[in-house]
């Protein structure tokens, strides 16, 4: 009976595969990329899931808690590539203490043991000791191509120096933002300078690891195929030889204008070589005297990256009228709206542009020309309308300026806007038809952050962000509503929302409660800023089937306030986690 059963299901299989046998679908399904597609087609039946599971080739896990590697490996083993993230995203802001959790350990003890056709391993916001890193080696150096260890702790220069001699077959090391033990420690250049030809991308930027510029010319060398260098800070003219070597640069990030750490007298740079393939740019502390450097190459850019450097805003008007081909710009605010404008008649081809808070004691800052306003929103709305990312920090803002975003910049499917606290008037609140224009006009928007001030955003805006959030999968929303009606009523829409942040909107537990049991498409929720119970007993009206709540009280031995009370809850399969650190109380599901 077992038997005739088990032929059944194949023959059932093969009808609601509508003829095409195994073969043609699994290569068929080779080309679907998108993980949401991928997922909708595994829905269609077991044998369509089975074909999934042995096709897939890439896995992007956004909670390490929210999975065991034993189940992922049952339902994926064929998976070549893994994306593995562990901390909350405000851990970036240190919002979330170091001792939160988020221990690669498990994971690479599997990862190591199984996964036999693993390739690239991504690691985001975990830590990572040095004996996670000696396991995988051993298991995984003949085979591993990439390894991206992202914002990552716990690990050191001789693990980075264990890896650069064993995986000979490394294309791609990543460890931007990590941050590494032994750092003066640079032999680990030298390792992948003379162990591996192949190595196409290496990134260390925004790191405090010690660079020699001998090392990293022998590196450029030796690898003919690098095209994507981001370093940590290295003196600019001990670079030459470097740039001289490195004919299929695509990409460099680092260096520095300031010799260990401290301002030099001025050079003239108006002659310095970079090689013709070089088309992304970012460099370290580039000032008045320096940015002749880029004018040469300027038109080339479709990268180009000025954060980290002290021009005033002219200045970078000077530099962004010289770049009409650029695709992705990343700026601080001191651009200003003088600034946005240029962009907006040059830069007709920009498709990312982020524009960061910046230092207000900085010099340059204080000039009223260094504010992002509706003027500068407005200019770019209407004069890069290809733009698909948009991270912008403005100082003032209009309901007009809003609806121009929705009118013009049709291909967004991500934009994130933070209102500053910096003036003590904003032209126009509330903001609530500014929004709801916005979110009309932008169908494939998939990413949405509103980072405000009070009042900035009714319970009638709030509203209209569920209304018209059809497509959102991520949000953020800051310091928005009035009371406990605008989540509810936001929760009464996002048919799509999975992962929803909120900062400083002082709902209720028992209102964040019932939203997340209203927005039905949720997996994850981040609060911090909330009207608290003592022991966050009403949040367990949202307890349901495999969803784990977590209350967070940093510094539990004092008395803390109820804006930083967090709560972080989200689906998991692999039940309550057993690392919590005491200030962490898990709430559901019990012992």
């Amino acid at each position: 009976m077992g038997g005739e059963a088990e032929d059944g299901e194949r023959r059932l299989g093969r009808v609601l595969s509508f003829g095409i046998p195994d073969t043609a679908l699994g290569l068929v399904m080779g080309y679907v990329e998108d993980p949401w597609d991928r997922d909708a087609i595994s829905l269609v039946c077991r044998h369509w899931c089975r074909v999934d599971a042995l096709s897939r080739k890439h896995v992007t896990v956004a909670m390490a808690y929210s999975t065991t590697p034993e189940r992922l490996f049952r339902r994926f083993p064929c998976l070549e590539s893994l994306k593995l993230k562990a901390k909350p995203r405000a851990a970036m802001f240190n919002l979330i203490s170091e001792d939160w959790g988020g221990s690669a350990s498990p994971w690479i003890r599997q990862l190591s043991a199984t996964f036999h056709f693993l390739k690239k391993l991504h690691l985001r916001r975990m830590i990572v000791c040095n004996d996670d890193i000696n396991i995988l080696v051993r298991a995984k150096a003949h085979m591993l191509v990439a390894l991206k260890l992202d914002r990552c702790s716990g690990f050191s220069t001789a693990s980075i120096a264990l890896i650069a001699r064993s995986c000979r077959k490394l294309e791609t090391l990543f460890l931007e933002e990590s941050n590494i033990d032994e750092k003066e420690n640079d032999e680990w250049i030298r390792e992948l300078a003379t162990s591996n030809s192949v190595l196409e991308t290496l990134n260390f930027f925004l790191t405090d690891l010690r660079a020699s510029p001998e090392y990293l010319t022998l590196l450029v060398r030796n690898c003919q195929r690098l095209k994507t260098l981001k370093i940590s800070e290295c003196f600019m003219p001990d670079l030459v030889s470097l740039f001289r070597s490195a004919q299929t640069l695509q990409e460099f990030a680092g260096g520095s204008f300031e010799e260990q750490g401290q301002p030099v007298a001025s050079r003239n740079y108006a002659n310095y070589y970079f090689p013709p393939s070089l088309h992304r740019l970012s460099l370290l502390y580039m000032g008045t005297n320096e940015m002749q450097i880029l004018f040469p190459y300027a038109a080339a850019l479709k990268k180009l990256d000025l954060q980290f450097t002290f021009l005033s805003t002219e200045e970078h008007c000077q530099i962004v009228q010289r770049c009409p081909n650029l695709e992705t710009l990343e700026v601080r605010d001191v651009i200003g709206d003088r600034g946005l404008q240029v962009v907006a008649q040059t830069c007709k081809k920009l498709q990312r542009l982020r524009v960061e808070r910046g230092d207000d004691d900085q010099g340059g800052l204080e000039d009223e020309q260094g504010r992002i306003s509706q003027v500068g929103l407005m200019a770019i709305a209407q004069g890069c309308p290809e733009l698909t990312y948009w991270a912008i920090h403005v100082s003032d803002i209009t309901n007009a300026a809003l609806e121009a975003v929705g009118t013009c910049s049709k291909n967004l499917n991500d934009f994130r806007l933070v209102l500053l606290d910096r003036e003590a008037h904003i032209t126009e609140l509330p903001l609530d038809n500014g929004v709801r224009a916005l979110l009309r006009g932008c169908t494939k928007l998939r990413r949405f952050a509103f980072y405000v001030r009070p009042g900035a955003l009714s319970d009638v805006g709030l509203g209209y962000v569920g209304e018209y959030s059809k497509s959102i999968r991520y949000m953020l929303l800051g310091n928005v509503g009035e009371s406990d009606n605008g989540i509810i009523q936001l929760s009464k829409g996002c048919p799509s929302l999975q992962k929803l942040e909120l900062r400083g909107c002082y709902f209720s537990e028992h209102a964040l409660a019932m939203a997340a049991l209203e927005l039905k498409s949720l997996r994850y929720l981040w609060v911090q800023g909330f009207r608290s119970s003592p022991t966050g007993t009403d949040l367990m009206a949202m307890v349901r089937p495999f969803w784990n709540i977590e209350y967070i009280v940093p510094g539990q031995d004092e008395p803390c306030p109820e804006h930083q009370k967090q709560i972080l809850a989200y689906y998991s399969l692999a039940g309550r986690r057993t690392d919590c650190p005491p200030w962490v109380t898990p709430l559901y599901p019990a012992f």
